[in-house]
């Protein structure tokens, strides 16, 4: 069973890397032996729930994860890092940070739980704000409205894949956008614009602004992913082919901005009550 949670990522093309580890992913790529992108994510979560029902649980690995995510356009080789430890720290520490103490030692020994975060802290200490980006945002039981925007409704990619008797146990069950970097950036930086021109400094455009700031600290050759994981497994195939989420999300931003106001509440309605109804399911029996 794969975690009920969607995956914003950016793919940055081998020579956006530094000289070593372009020769690492290069020899990485080639590798026979490598997680394949039909089974990375099930590989990626394994990873993780063998650590944490370990005894004692480790909310971090030791070390950084050597996989990525691989896409090739024509001959270029685009790579986007796992790093499962930056990720599992920066995931660790805002736990931490929104649970009371006393809950939180139900959920980590404390002797753990202190090591976990000096090990973050001389990292931090090390590496400084520009070792804190990661290649990789998810999201638990919906998808962001503000991750729909540097997409378009033609760059959807569905594969429903062949379903058993229940659909979590689908096979093969995807949707996906993929985008060029010049083209994320150009959208988010329009939906910017109309936001703050018509409803001001407000939920949405802050949290539209934090994906296009994310987005800038990226090579603008990249490419930018949607994946929406696991949560294809809470969704029946109709529900899945009638999922248009980017194209009403640009479909609201257009009428906002051209006036046509009823247009532009319909189909933000229409978004909005698609993903508070699944992240309903977070708390349902």
């Amino acid at each position: 069973m794969l975690p009920f949670a969607a995956y914003l990522r950016v793919y940055e093309p081998l020579t956006a890397f530094g000289a070593s580890e372009q020769k690492a992913w290069a020899e990485y790529a080639a590798s026979t032996d490598r997680p394949r992108r039909a089974t990375a994510l099930e590989a990626e979560h394994g990873e993780s729930l063998m650590r944490l029902l370990g005894r004692p649980p480790h909310p971090a690995p030791g070390q950084e994860s050597r996989n990525a995510y691989l896409r090739r356009v024509e001959d270029r080789l685009y790579v986007c890092p796992w790093q499962t430890r930056l990720r599992s720290w920066l995931a660790f520490s805002r736990l931490r940070g929104n649970t009371p103490v006393k809950l939180m030692d139900k959920f980590y020994p404390k002797a753990i739980a202190d090591q976990t975060a000096d090990d973050f802290d001389r990292y931090k200490r090390a590496k400084g704000s520009a070792g804190l980006r990661t290649h990789i945002r998810t999201s638990t039981w919906h998808v962001p409205l503000s991750w729909f925007v540097p997409f378009d409704g033609t760059e959807r990619w569905l594969v429903l894949g062949t379903a058993g008797k229940d659909v979590t146990t689908t096979t093969g069950r995807n949707l996906i956008y993929v985008t060029s970097m010049a083209q994320a950036r150009r959208r988010t930086a329009r939906a910017l614009q109309v936001l703050r021109r018509h409803v001001g400094e407000v939920a949405t455009s802050m949290e539209v602004e934090d994906v296009a700031r994310w987005l800038e600290e990226f090579h603008p050759h990249s490419l930018v992913e949607l994946d929406y994981g696991g949560l294809v497994h809470l969704m029946d195939d109709e529900a899945l082919k009638a999922d248009h989420s980017v194209a009403e999300v640009a479909a609201a931003l257009t009428g906002l901005d051209t006036g046509q106001e009823e247009l532009a509440f319909a189909m933000y309605q229409r978004v909005t009550l698609r993903w508070k109804s699944m992240q309903l399911l977070e708390s349902a029996n």
